[in-house]
């Protein structure tokens, strides 16, 4: 294709902006693609290469939530792609920016999208404040192309850019992450999402009508600030999907009966059982391979433990706004601070107008649990996101962090990925208020003797005796 075509294509686009400078010389434009970057936290449409049409795409693009795919050029039938390692703002929600490492504009990297047997060569910069390297994780590759500074390769210094070139061996779902001073890096955000599409039919990958993949991270950001704490190791409070918190995290989208694969990857300190309401899904895939069928079951709920990655596929055959979330609890809260002591059952009165005297902040919180705190206007320091926010149509929502909205909708046009509002639901089919007077429970005195349990009582043989 040509670069000029290419670059006015991923303009068009909207979700990226080329970084083209007049200080490059010629001789750099010839070798090294210029690098595209992210402009928005928005959900990207598809990427489809320039001049492929509709029955002509090899595969089904996937959506990266909240992310996008980087475009390659063509080179001597290699794909080219050009990541650029460097410091960014990540809109993590709306009026909360965090400091940190990524690629290309932003965390997670763009994901990067071939096809199975395809040769892919990969430019990557290094515009950190110290070395760097990238691990294709779950790749099968030559032993030098693993990016394990100090094993595999020199790491890559300062100011320099350096080459991986490979063969897409193996269709599946992998990530690319550095492997070196990993603990600060990763902490800082460097992640991304890989995505080895199949050649032609697969016994084992469905074709799906929608593809997502996003990756589970955490970092640990008090209120106020804006640079994560890399020394964190367990008591992280910004529990994010692909580097946003909800409400700043974009629903998935499906037309009622569409087949739906979901993408996930795990660069966070700890597991994570991600949840989805109204549907069973089954696990048909792992960063080792499809599951074979014999394997599978059908699940609402799958754990990902550090370092893994699973993809799990449904049919999208019950229209509504569907939660999906991790199941820990404290993963669908953000900004928490780990010293706050529990006050439920403390009566607080006379009590706030004193301690304001002396620190004006002061606010009570937690004296009847924390559903009070969704529901009020609670007063932060600036640059902090919400511990539970986001609004839905009946009310507060109560939930942030690790947490979106699954909206199935037999309207939704095929390939429309636009939030389609709130689901309408039919006339009867939402919980109501009980109007009557409730019955009086019925409780057992302290006195009455517990039921008998309807069991036979066991009674030994004669002579013997247990020691």
């Amino acid at each position: 294709m040509q670069r000029r075509q290419f670059f006015q294509r991923a303009l068009a686009a909207g979700a990226f902006t080329a970084a083209a400078s007049a200080s490059v010389s010629r001789a750099a434009q010839v070798s090294l693609p210029e690098p595209v970057m992210a402009s928005g936290p928005k959900t990207a449409p598809p990427w489809t290469p320039p001049g492929v049409t509709g029955a002509g795409h090899p595969y089904r693009p996937v959506v990266t939530l909240n992310g996008w795919t980087l475009p390659f050029r063509m080179h001597n039938g290699v794909k080219e792609f050009h990541l650029v390692a460097e410091p960014v703002v990540r809109e993590v929600a709306p009026g909360f920016d965090v400091n940190m490492w990524g690629y290309n504009g932003q965390s997670p990297g763009p994901t990067i999208e071939v096809v199975e047997g395809d040769r892919v060569r990969l430019f990557v910069t290094n515009r950190l404040p110290e070395p760097t390297t990238i691990h294709w994780h779950g790749q099968r590759l030559p032993n030098g192309m693993d990016g394990v500074g100090g094993v595999n390769q020199p790491a890559i210094p300062v100011g320099k850019t350096y080459v991986y070139e490979f063969q897409a061996q193996r269709a599946g779902t992998f990530m690319y992450h550095p492997h070196a001073d990993e603990m600060v890096q990763k902490a800082m955000g460097m992640m991304g999402f890989w995505v080895t599409h199949p050649k032609g039919r697969h016994p084992l990958i469905n074709e799906v009508d929608r593809d997502y993949c996003f990756l589970l991270n955490a970092f640990d950001v008090e209120p106020g600030a804006r640079t994560p704490n890399i020394n964190t190791m367990l008591d992280f409070n910004i529990w994010a999907w692909n580097s946003r918190v909800f409400p700043g995290l974009d629903p998935l989208v499906a037309r009622l009966h569409d087949r739906v694969r979901v993408r996930v990857g795990n660069l966070t300190m700890t597991n994570h059982p991600i949840h989805v309401h109204g549907i069973e899904f089954e696990v048909t895939g792992t960063d080792g391979g499809p599951v074979p069928k014999s394997a599978r079951w059908p699940e609402v709920t799958t754990d990902i433990a550090v370092g893994q990655m699973r993809q799990f596929e449904f049919v999208a055959d019950e229209p509504g706004d569907w939660a999906m979330h991790c199941h820990k609890s404290h993963h669908v809260m953000g900004a928490m601070g780990h010293d706050v002591p529990t006050m439920i059952g403390v009566d607080h009165r006379g009590l706030v107008g004193k301690i304001q005297q002396l620190v004006p902040d002061f606010m009570v919180m937690g004296e009847r649990g924390m559903y009070d705190m969704k529901q009020m206007e609670m007063e932060l320091p600036p640059n902090t996101a919400p511990m539970m926010a986001g609004q839905g149509q009946f009310g507060p929502i109560g939930m942030g962090g690790m947490f979106t909205l699954l909206k199935v909708r037999a309207d939704q046009a095929p390939d429309d990925y636009a939030d389609p509002g709130d689901y309408q639901h039919p006339p009867g089919s939402v919980a109501f208020e009980f109007q009557g007077a409730p019955p009086d429970a019925v409780r057992p005195s302290a006195n009455t003797p517990p039921a008998p349990s309807g069991l036979p009582s066991v009674r030994k043989p004669a002579g013997h005796h247990h020691h």
